[in-house]
């Protein structure tokens, strides 16, 4: 996980530390990617509704992880661009978290002082900050194993102590770029249905290439597909999440995307992409 940070906040009672964050609207404009001197995308735009889950979908190389780099202001400006705005009117930067598909725990560090990292690297980390953090890793199973180290938990469990930890951050925007990808299929389904509750209420983009999680999980869900890619307009998934993954009309729509991740839906077949 990536925190982007911000100056300490003496106006921020304990119990907000378990309260989710309200949800931001997002806007990336204008957004542009060069690869080799090609354009991966032009004047690509996305919009991310406050207090919903955006998946976004598309082939390796085609630039989803540069947005989520570019939301989260890690791009330099040299090979991608985009103008960020947000419904309050307020910059975006301090107000991101960003779950990664590898869980980056400290190994030294036990389960509770990695859930709690951030405040301790901004030299904020209190009692009150410690209780918040020991009541999500309760919720999500680990309460017994505030102890332990990463390197006695299985993959699950650490990433659950990652998803922990970006909660703790209470940021209204929270990026996840495959954040389950590496899991066996029974755990990813437990921690989808586990993500999908405790993250209700935030503004999250979600990048993933398993269809069947983005129609799950996600409020909108986008192909980002071609080259230069543009974005398909989004399917909305009936119900809220998480959804049963053996739903009928789930399966058709997971038929849909695959369609346009395979080029079908647009008559032509899907590019081999070559960005990183």
């Amino acid at each position: 996980m990536t925190v982007i940070p911000h100056p300490p906040r003496a106006d921020r009672p304990a119990d907000r530390l378990v309260t989710p964050a309200h949800g931001l609207g997002v806007r990336l404009a204008d957004a542009r990617l060069t690869y080799g001197g090609l354009p991966l995308f032009d004047g690509l735009a996305l919009d991310l509704p406050a207090g919903r889950v955006t998946a976004l979908l598309g082939p390796s190389g085609v630039g989803k992880s540069t947005l989520l780099r570019l939301l989260a202001g890690l791009e330099d400006g040299t090979h991608a661009q985009a103008t960020i705005t947000t419904d309050d009117g307020h910059p975006l930067a301090g107000r991101v978290a960003h779950l990664a598909q590898r869980d980056s725990l400290l190994p030294w560090a036990t389960v509770l002082d990695n859930a709690t990292l951030g405040a301790r690297l901004r030299g904020t980390r209190t009692p009150a900050t410690r209780t918040a953090a020991r009541a999500l890793l309760e919720r999500v199973g680990l309460g017994d194993r505030l102890a332990d180290r990463p390197d006695a938990l299985s993959g699950g469990m650490r990433q659950r102590v990652a998803l922990v930890r970006a909660l703790m951050e209470n940021r209204p925007l929270i990026l996840m770029d495959e954040p389950f990808s590496a899991l066996d299929a029974l755990t990813r389904l437990r921690l989808q249905d586990l993500t999908a509750r405790l993250l209700a209420g935030r503004t999250v983009l979600l990048v993933t290439h398993d269809p069947l999680e983005a129609l799950r999980l996600g409020h909108r869900v986008h192909v980002l597909h071609g080259r230069p890619a543009t974005l398909d307009a989004p399917l909305e998934p009936p119900g809220p999440p998480p959804r049963d993954p053996a739903d009928p009309a789930l399966l058709a729509l997971q038929a849909d995307l695959l369609r346009r991740l395979t080029g079908e839906a647009h008559g032509v077949p899907c590019p081999e992409a070559v960005a990183p």
